[in-house]
C-alpha cells in the first residue's frame, strides 16, 4: 500500500495494480525463457547468471555473491562447476594479488553470447517500441530500482 503524506496507507489504484501484474508477468516469462535458454547450454539458471555477469568483467567471489544475492560458498560451488567445464577461470586480482577473481574464458564468453542471443522474450517486444518509448521505459524502471534502495 502507498503511504499518504500523513503517514496512513491507502489501497493502490487500479492502474498501479495492473502495472504490478504486468511487471510480474514479464518477470515470470523472462525467468522461464532464461531457464530454458540456460538448459539449452547445459547450465543451471544460477550458472547462466554468473556467466553473464562475468562476461561483463572479472569479479571477486564476494562481489559475485552480493550481485547474485547468495552466500559466497554457493558462488564458489558454481564457479567450480563452470571452471571444470572451461567456461570460467580464477585469476589473481590485478589490484590486490591476494584476492582471486573469477573471469570468463573465451569459451565462456561464446556460451554467454549464445545464451543472450537466444533470449527473445524481451528483445522482440522491445524492438517494436520506438526509441522514445524504450527510453521512457528504461527511465521509469531505473527510477523504480533506485527508489527501492538496491
Amino acid at each position: 500500500m502507498a503511504a499518504t503524506p500523513h503517514g496512513s496507507t491507502r489501497r493502490p489504484d487500479a492502474l498501479t495494480l495492473e502495472v504490478v501484474e504486468l511487471i510480474g508477468e514479464a518477470v515470470a516469462r523472462f525467468h522461464a525463457e532464461y531457464e530454458e535458454a540456460a538448459a539449452a547450454q547445459s547450465l543451471t539458471g544460477a550458472q547462466a547468471r554468473l556467466l553473464s555477469l562475468l562476461s561483463l568483467e572479472p569479479l571477486p567471489m564476494r562481489r559475485l555473491a552480493r550481485k547474485l544475492r547468495c552466500e559466497p560458498s554457493n558462488v564458489t560451488g558454481i564457479v567450480d562447476r563452470l571452471e571444470t567445464r572451461g567456461l570460467v577461470e580464477r585469476r589473481p586480482d590485478p589490484a590486490d594479488r591476494r584476492v582471486k577473481v573469477a573471469a570468463v574464458t573465451e569459451e565462456g564468453r561464446r556460451t554467454a553470447r549464445a545464451l543472450r542471443d537466444s533470449l527473445r522474450f524481451a528483445r522482440e517486444p522491445l524492438a517494436g517500441l520506438s526509441e522514445p518509448e524504450r527510453v521512457a521505459l528504461r527511465d521509469a524502471l531505473r527510477r523504480m530500482v533506485d527508489a527501492s534502495g538496491e
